[in-house]
């Protein structure tokens, strides 16, 4: 049975081996740049559990998941989230993203916001699925805008293929 918990800086190699073996699927897109990406940092992962805004999805003593939310500016936002691949499809990201929700909503946001690529079938369709619409570029606010011209500065979106994306947060945090 999956559960939820806090990440720990305990987790940080395991998480790596999962956001790099998530990313590998990006080679059956031709986006085998994003593939070969390496994972977020140690000190990016430590300092998150720190924080509170880790959370790893576990079968047992098995991480097969986790999320990782930062601010960007006053916004809560959700930098990643990665599924080991044989456990994608069984709701593991989906309680992930809520675990996400649930932090956005104790930071006061009336939405949690991520960036993710437009036409990857497990990127935002699966996101729109998941209660995500696109927000235009016309209405990104200025630190939202800041995450993309970030983007567009390290080579991730040459072509405009990104889009920001938000869920309206719906649930009292309990």
């Amino acid at each position: 049975m999956i559960s939820i918990r806090p990440g720990t800086a305990a987790d940080s190699e395991v998480l790596a081996e999962i956001e790099i073996a998530a990313g590998a699927r990006f080679r059956e897109v031709g986006m085998d740049a994003i593939a070969d990406d390496e994972p977020i940092e140690v000190a990016v992962i430590s300092r998150a559990a720190d924080e509170g805004r880790l959370w790893v999805a576990a079968d047992d003593d098995e991480v097969v998941g986790y999320a990782l939310g930062v601010m960007a500016g006053s916004q809560p936002h959700l930098e990643q989230v990665s599924t080991r691949p044989d456990r994608q499809g069984l709701g593991v990201g989906r309680r992930l993203i809520d675990c996400a929700s649930d932090w956005a909503a104790q930071q006061g946001a009336r939405r949690l916001t991520l960036t993710t690529f437009r036409d990857v079938g497990w990127n935002a369709p699966l996101y729109e699925h998941l209660g995500f619409s696109v927000v235009a570029d016309g209405e990104l606010t200025d630190d939202l805008a800041a995450v993309r011209a970030h983007e567009r500065s390290i080579g991730l979106d040459d072509a405009g293929c990104r889009v920001v994306m938000a869920r309206p947060i719906t649930r009292p945090v309990e």
